[in-house]
């Protein structure tokens, strides 16, 4: 028995994950839809062997649907998520938009999958930032073991985070630095070709920006309100994947080879943590892959019971398309909805 499923902002970098993930992990569907805006209807994108015409958003009947995959923006989200999901199909929201309702399940697979049981009351579930996605299973498991007090993590976060005007305008500024030509900035703030910039959304009021509150905000309610936390977000000339160096201060004593074990046999994780040149992940080797990597597991000295580890992911999969898909899976495997359309 095969769900009906939409993909929303199918033609974006995430939505094309979406599909090429559903076919990949074989999610059990009777159809799957392209959704898209007016200027993209009739454009073509590919789910396993076949492919598919995008459809308009705005005209399309949802009451047949059972799940939609959303990655069409906030506004999209904010606008059409309510009105989907009163047609009955769950909306699995890519966007900003519900991650802090109190009304919306905010939810990575690997850490609260039980929480996706809330979906009932505005048939809607969040699918965190790309940034809080990986750090939260990174987090999950040491949490358990050791109970975590207290998070400092900078991150360095690929340009396709910004989409594909990111990718586009890291392309285009890096072929202007070979051959002299003048650098256009239009996405970023500042050049980013052979560069780094420590601003990722817009700044508040207290000086931190969106990107950093919302790994915060998410962190608690993902994983635990008590844990402080605090970020410091970078974007950097890197096309796929993000990093994260985390400081991460525990109430009990929790060694790096103590970590290093139960991170082993984490859901979701992969240690590569040799001490030598080259013994850890960087980004480029994570794109395409579907774990969160983590390398240089080490003491911190400065904290009673701390420890520093550096941590990976594809930030288009794991951070956004994947676990939009394992959402999808948890709601299937746990029979939490049930095909509109039955099998004759």
């Amino acid at each position: 028995m095969g769900y009906k499923v939409a993909v929303a902002g199918a033609t974006g970098n995430v939505g094309r994950e979406m599909l090429d993930i559903l076919a990949e992990r074989r999610f059990p569907v009777s159809e799957v839809v392209a959704l898209a805006s007016s200027r993209s209807i009739g454009t073509e994108v590919s789910f396993g062997d076949k492919i598919l015409k995008c459809r308009h958003l705005d005209t399309y009947d949802f009451s047949d649907t059972d799940i939609c995959l959303m990655s069409a923006g906030g506004d999209v989200a904010r606008e059409w998520a309510p009105r989907i999901g009163a047609k009955g199909c769950v909306v699995i929201d890519n966007s900003s938009a519900w991650r802090m309702d109190p009304d919306v399940p905010l939810v990575v697979p690997e850490v609260n999958a039980d929480a996706a049981a809330g979906f009932t009351k505005k048939h809607i579930i969040a699918n965190p930032n790309c940034s809080t996605a990986q750090l939260v299973v990174a987090l999950k498991p040491l949490h358990d073991a050791a109970k975590i007090k207290r998070v400092v993590v900078s991150t360095y976060q690929s340009v396709s985070g910004a989409g594909k005007e990111g990718m586009d305008e890291l392309f285009s500024q890096t072929r202007s630095v070979f051959v002299s030509d003048p650098l256009e900035s239009k996405k970023f703030p500042k050049r980013i070709a052979f560069n780094l910039i420590p601003q990722i959304d817009v700044f508040m009021e207290d000086g931190f920006t969106k990107e950093e509150w919302k790994m915060v905000v998410e962190t608690k309610k993902i994983l635990d309100p008590k844990i402080k936390l605090v970020a410091t977000c970078v974007r950097v000339p890197v096309f796929i994947g993000h990093s994260e160096a985390i400081n991460i201060e525990f109430e009990n004593p929790l060694s790096p080879e103590e970590a290093r074990n139960i991170l082993r046999e984490a859901p979701g994780v992969l240690v590569i943590d040799k001490h030598e040149p080259g013994g850890y992940i960087t980004p480029h080797e994570a794109a395409g892959e579907d774990a969160t990597y983590i390398s240089r597991i080490r003491d911190d000295p400065t904290v009673e019971n701390g420890l520093v580890l550096w941590c990976v992911s594809d930030n288009l999969r794991k951070g956004a398309a994947l676990n939009a898909v394992q959402i999808a899976e948890v709601l299937a495997n746990r029979k939490l909805i049930t095909p509109k359309q039955k099998a004759a």
